[in-house]
Order: structure tokens, then sequence, then C-alpha cells
């Protein structure tokens, strides 16, 4: 996915002069009169809840008569609450979702379209890539709430320690990852093999070597040519005891935490970690490096967005208060305190982001993919999930375990 033509650099658009007329304060005294709005919010970090309560209050301050009901939801539980929340018919007015989610919510007709709700001028406030996954059937469904694209980070110290260079190639960071691997203590590669996103480290190399995750006819990529090669490599790591030790016992927080501890000389990770990092690891050296290339550079594009449920009777308030807390003042202490990429031009405008080590991550936007828009997104991304786990634990050879991966893949994506 590469940026609008309109765009000179990665975030500064021709219409940037639209930027200060955002339609704040446009709900009447009377249409807000004893409302409550309940806002179900992901929890990115422990800084997540207390800010949008702030916003709430601030903006209470403005509406008396409103409330603003905040309910933080730990990510990895967000889609079960909100499938519960919907089966009991029970969904809160406003919330935020992964927007691999929103296509199914989309089409199960449980989330509003936006269009008539904001102004253009509010509209052409967001970066217009990233406002294209929440575009469906021509109809704006949801407004990115949270970007971040994926990189490589390496820890220097280690890599200097063996006199080592960051690798360009996977096979350069093979070799690396087995001089890293010398080190008592020390892992040369983190492969992560359990929960949310373990399909996502595997597409990174499997755009570089040139596959996808659907072929040019509508069917599944993993058991092309490209995908066995990827996940042989994996595979190679893992046997050459490069790795941590039983990648399936190791999320991406367990793999986040090994770096944090310098025991990891190469992770992939988008760039919230650069903020626990600065917390967590202040004396940490590393570097925040492309992926390694194959055929082809390659790194993966993520939004969540912002939507207003369908069954909501505060629409009205939901929309002007999204208006409310889109304000460049609370954006810009979002986007930081999360480790996020903006999603407004306003926020992308500052230095911040064109200096490292948020520059990394940024630079990955120009050639970026995002997750396709289908149906039944998260069974697919399972299916593939349980193929990389078989072939992990040795339990199944890559062509034998992806082909059987895409065989279920193709079952879905026939259904209607």
């Amino acid at each position: 996915m590469r940026w609008s033509k309109s765009w000179n650099g990665p975030f500064r658009p021709l219409y940037l002069a639209a930027l200060s007329v955002l339609g704040l304060g446009a709900i009447s005294a009377t249409e807000a009169n004893a409302a409550t709005l309940n806002f179900e919010v992901a929890e990115y970090s422990s800084q997540t809840g207390p800010l949008f309560e702030k916003i709430a209050k601030d903006y209470e301050a403005l509406h008396p008569d409103v409330k603003i009901d905040i309910s933080v939801v730990p990510w990895d539980n967000v889609l079960q609450q909100l499938t519960t929340d919907l089966t009991a018919n029970t969904p809160p007015d406003l919330a935020i979702i992964g927007t691999r989610w929103l296509y199914d919510f989309a089409s199960q007709g449980v989330v509003e379209p936006l269009d008539g709700y904001f102004p253009e001028s509010f509209k052409t406030s967001f970066i217009p890539t990233l406002m294209g996954p929440s575009i469906i059937d021509g109809k704006l469904m949801g407004l990115p709430v949270g970007s971040s694209a994926r990189a490589m980070l390496v820890n220097m110290d280690l890599l200097n320690k063996v006199g080592a260079k960051p690798p360009q190639t996977w096979d350069q960071l093979y070799d690396v990852a087995k001089k890293v691997s010398t080190i008592p203590g020390a892992f040369g590669f983190g492969l992560q093999g359990k929960q949310i996103e373990t399909d996502s480290y595997f597409y990174y190399i499997l755009w570089s070597y040139g596959g996808d995750i659907f072929t040019k006819d509508g069917k599944s990529g993993l058991d092309s040519p490209e995908a066995i090669a990827a996940a042989t490599f994996y595979k190679k790591l893992l046997d050459s005891h490069v790795t941590e030790p039983e990648p399936t016992d190791y999320s991406r927080e367990d793999i986040f935490n090994l770096f944090k501890q310098g025991k990891l000389g190469m992770v992939f990770t988008f760039p919230m970690l650069v903020p626990q990092l600065q917390a967590e690891a202040p004396n940490l050296h590393y570097a925040v490096l492309p992926f390694p290339v194959a055929k082809q550079k390659a790194t993966l594009a993520v939004t969540d967005s912002l939507v207003i449920f369908s069954a909501s009777h505060q629409k009205k308030l939901a929309a002007d208060f999204t208006k409310f807390m889109y304000q460049e003042k609370y954006r810009s202490q979002f986007d930081r305190n999360e480790g996020l990429l903006p999603v407004t031009t306003a926020v992308a405008d500052e230095k911040y982001y064109s200096t490292e080590p948020m520059k990394g991550f940024v630079d990955g936007l120009s050639y970026a993919k995002f997750i396709p828009p289908v149906a039944n997104w998260e069974q697919m991304a399972d299916d593939t999930t349980q193929a990389l786990q078989k072939i992990y634990l040795g339990q199944a050879a890559p062509t034998a375990a992806l082909t059987q991966a895409a065989g279920q893949i193709n079952t879905i994506l026939s259904q209607k």
C-alpha cells in the first residue's frame, strides 16, 4: 500500500490547510441533555485509561448534562467482549476495535456508516492512506484511531560483541543470529509462536519472499512456493537453535520482554515497544531497521478503528465527542504515550516522527501492506497460526502444514 500521489512525503498532504476546521461542539444542549455515552476503550498501556478519562472530564466540563462512561478492556479481550455485548444486544455506543474486524462488523450491519456524521474538514484531517482500510463498499465505517508499521529492532550491544553488522537479507539474519547465539544467555532472533499476531510474524517474510496472503485469483497463498520457502527458513532458525527455545510458548509480549532484558539480538516489532524500552530499558542500545529483504521490501501497516454501533441511541453525541477527542493536543499525547504512529496530519507533522527511533517505523509506510479486508479473517488467521505452530513443534513439514491450512482457508473463502 503506497501513499496517495497527492502527498509530498509520507505525512504531508496538499490539503493541510483544512486542519484547523474540525467542527467541534456541533451538538446542541438539547440533544445532549441528560445523555450518557458508553465508550469501550481498548487498552494499549497503563496510560490509555487515564488519558481517555481526562478527555471525558474535559468534555463533560463543557457539557454538564453529559456523562461519558469509559470502559477500558485489554486488547486480547476486546473482540470477545464486543461479541458478548452484541449477542446480548447491549453494545457500547462507541468503541475502539481492530480494523481487521471491521469488514465482518460492517457486513453484519452492527456498525454505523459515518459519512453523514462528520464534515469534510474533519475527514480530511486524517492521513488518506490510513483512512483506506476503514472504507468498505464506498462507505466510511470507522475512523483510524491508532496506527503502526512493523520494523526490526537490533540490539547493537550484542551485535558489536560478536563483530556482526545488522542484516539486510534473510541469509545475513541467519548468520548474525548464529553469532549472537554463541553469547551465554542470549538468543539470536525472537520467533513468536503464540497468541495474537503469530500469523503476522509470518507475513513479513512471506511478502519479502514475493508471496502473498491471497493469490490474484482469490485463493489462499499459503501453499505457494514462496510461502513454503519462508516457513522453511523460520524452521531452519529454530532447528539451528538461534531462537529462544519453544517459540510456541512465547507471545509477542514475551518476545518483547526478552529484548528489554538484553537477551535477544533481533526482534520484529511495532513502534509501541519504543516507549516501553525508554521506560524499562533506558540503557539498551538498539537500532530500528527495515526487515531483511529477499525479493522485495516488505512490512505490515496496521490501523485500529473507532466505530459507532448501529444500536446506539447516542450517535450524534458519539460523533461530537469523537471530534472533541481528535483535537491535536489529545492526539499528540495519545500517540506518544502509546508509541503509535499518527493518524492525523497535524500530529504527523511533528518533528518527533521524522527523527529516530520513530522515523524507522514511519519509513516503512511507503511500501507497507494492510491485512486484506475479507469476511471471516480471524478464522483464517487462526488456521495460519495453527499451521505455523505445527511446523515449529515439528508436528508437520512446512509443505504439509501450509497446504492443509490453504485448503481450510479456501473453504472459508468459498462460503457465501
